[in-house]
């Protein structure tokens, strides 16, 4: 039987700067947006029904039923098409890097390869009914994302070599919002300069933020730890929390001192999850891929 896989990549915020709220109670954001070569993995199978099997190392007391967003997300899109959809859970929840919103735009676009189509407008209002940080984890790509999160801007970003670390303390977005003490910070300039080189990058990140940093620490000190550790570390060039967290990111001049500081962090701080990762473009890797179940070459040759 014909499978489809789809990767699911991690979501890193480089920067998060909120510039206020709306009288909804949304957060309106202006954030700089790009993915990891790390992430969740998606099989989808043509099937009677929709249904879901977590599996992974970070699977453990995460739902299979219409609580997962992945579910849901393959739900808004499936139409008269049924499937069984294996979800491989590599990235810690509630950590900052979008991983459940990840695993939704994935099923959202294994659900579409399933029915020989792509995700169109249609699709994006779905991601977008789904969860603000969906519609850019649909696309993969380096983005400008203001508004809520919905108004999405490609840019050019090189790639850039990175560690992740999560103390493995869940912080609640929520949480983090309420514990901020400002809600309207100056947003990145209106037109961003030419950000193609990592010199040129890395030197816009150092006169950014993301706001919610200061809140999240403050409601989980281990997170104020780990960016001590990361700074810390031989090449570090910049750390930082992800999103609401409680994931921090380092950045390093190559792959070289990426892989030494993650070993290093290993062997200090054995209890934390941690990537060596690349961020930068990773829609290529993020296109549903059709593959065969190797079990049913077994079978035909047998029947020969």
């Amino acid at each position: 039987m014909a499978r489809t896989e789809v990767f699911a990549p991690a979501k890193i915020n480089l920067t998060l700067h909120v510039t206020g709220r709306r009288a909804d109670g949304y957060h309106l954001l202006d954030s700089l947006v790009c993915f990891a070569s790390v992430g969740d993995r998606l099989t989808l199978a043509p099937a009677e029904t929709l249904s879901l099997q977590v599996t992974g190392a970070e699977g453990a007391g995460l739902p299979s039923g219409m609580d997962n967003l992945a579910l849901r997300a393959a739900a808004g899109v499936a139409g008269d098409q049924g499937a069984a959809l294996a979800l491989e859970k590599c990235l810690p929840a509630a950590s900052g890097i979008g991983g459940g919103s990840a695993d939704a735009a994935a099923a959202i676009r294994g659900m579409m390869a399933l029915q020989g189509r792509s995700p169109g407008p249609e699709q994006a209002a779905t991601a977008l009914a789904l969860g603000a940080d969906v519609p850019m984890c649909l696309e993969s790509r380096p983005l400008r994302a203001s508004g809520i999160g919905e108004t999405l801007v490609p840019v050019a970003l090189p790639p850039l070599h990175a560690v992740l670390a999560n103390p493995r303390r869940p912080v609640a977005t929520p949480d983090v919002f309420r514990a901020l003490e400002e809600r309207d910070n100056p947003p990145m300039p209106e037109a961003l300069p030419d950000l193609s080189s990592p010199e040129a990058l890395l030197a816009f990140l150092s006169a950014t933020r993301n706001d919610l940093q200061a809140a999240a620490c403050r409601i989980e000190p281990a997170i104020g730890e780990v960016l001590a550790v990361l700074a810390g570390l031989r090449g570090c060039q910049l750390a930082r929390m992800s999103g609401s967290g409680a994931t921090c990111f380092a950045l390093f001049p190559s792959e070289a001192y990426a892989e030494c500081a993650a070993a290093q962090l290993r062997l200090m701080h054995g209890g934390w999850w941690i990537a060596k990762c690349v961020l930068g473009d990773v829609s290529d890797a993020a296109r549903p891929r059709l593959s065969v179940d190797p079990r049913d070459h077994e079978i035909g040759q047998v029947d020969q």
